[in-house]
């Protein structure tokens, strides 16, 4: 018997969403997309937050195993399903991987993202800081590419999948890619893999009347 789709839960404009999606995508998953309504509060419902408490999206559920948080699914994912690459098993490449996916937690949450939430959500955050703390990750990131074409070395990883929606969509924002030629580059391998899949594009910050 087959197994049934992988279930996600998800918002079409959350950049932790499409990290999720993207990965399925680029593992050649069969998934069926459920779309949350987080305008009108379905992640607080008690439905949603019998699957995820912390009333977050995305959320998976794959033949019966329910799991939340986009980095933690990133982990899974690439565990069940993908070649050794996306998640390596050497420690030292192991925990190259899951010092990018504390960064994507931390700096890339407070910075790129969260200048994103004040143009596309509305959220009420100062954007002056804000971007100035995406500016400094991206610096860093920057020169992390000049040592090799992805964050772990010369073969894609789950790292890049879960920094590459929000850094993609840094414009949106208000935070500039133009000082950033690796950078961009890196977005552009990225986007060649086979199964690559866009987030929604939004017309706010740099990307107004785009």
């Amino acid at each position: 018997m087959s197994r049934p789709p992988i279930r996600l839960e998800r918002h079409p404009l959350s950049g932790h969403s499409h990290r999720v999606e993207l990965m399925l995508s680029l593992l050649g998953l069969v998934s069926e997309r459920i779309d949350v309504d987080l305008m009108q509060g379905a992640h607080k419902r008690p439905e949603f937050l019998a699957r995820n408490p912390f009333g977050q999206v995305p959320v998976i559920e794959d033949d019966g195993f329910v799991l939340a948080d986009s980095n933690a699914i990133l982990v899974y994912l690439a565990r069940q399903y993908g070649a050794e690459h996306w998640l390596p098993s050497e420690p030292a490449a192991a925990a190259a991987v899951q010092r990018w996916l504390s960064v994507a937690a931390g700096p890339l949450a407070s910075g790129p993202a969260t200048a994103r939430l004040i143009t596309v959500f509305g959220a009420s955050y100062d954007p002056e800081p804000v971007i100035a703390r995406a500016h400094a990750l991206l610096g860093i990131l920057e020169a992390e590419l000049a040592r090799s074409a992805y964050l772990v070395g010369d073969e894609i990883t789950i790292a890049d999948i879960a920094l590459y929606t929000y850094v993609a969509h840094a414009p949106e924002g208000n935070v500039s890619l133009e000082a950033y030629p690796r950078i961009r580059a890196w977005l552009e391998r990225i986007e060649k893999q086979p199964g690559f899949v866009p987030m929604q594009q939004t017309a706010v910050g740099l990307r107004a009347g785009l």
